[in-house]
C-alpha cells in the first residue's frame, strides 16, 4: 500500500520531480530484492507515461516541440511515441 502524501497537485513540476528522484534514489539506495523489483516495474511505468506526456505536448503544441525537448528530430519523435 502506498504512504499518504498531501494533494501532489499542489506541487510544481520541478518539486514533484525532485520528489520522484528522492524515491528513486531511495528504492536504488536499498539494494533489497523487493526495491530492484519495485524500480523494475516503475521502469514500465515511466515508459508509458512518457509516451503519454510526449502525444499531450504533441496536441497542445507539436511534435517538433517534443523533439526538441527529447533531442531528436520530429520523426523520429513522432515514431517513438505518438
Amino acid at each position: 500500500m502506498a504512504a499518504a502524501f498531501d494533494d501532489l497537485t499542489t506541487l510544481d513540476d520541478q518539486a514533484l520531480a525532485d520528489l520522484v528522484r528522492a524515491a528513486i534514489a531511495e528504492l536504488s539506495g536499498r539494494g533489497t530484492t523487493a526495491s530492484f523489483g519495485a524500480l523494475v516495474a516503475l521502469s514500465g511505468e515511466v515508459g508509458a507515461a512518457l509516451g503519454e506526456a510526449a502525444r499531450r505536448v504533441a496536441e497542445q503544441g507539436s511534435w517538433s516541440q517534443v523533439a526538441e525537448i527529447t533531442g531528436t528530430t520530429k520523426q523520429a519523435a513522432w515514431s517513438r511515441w505518438r
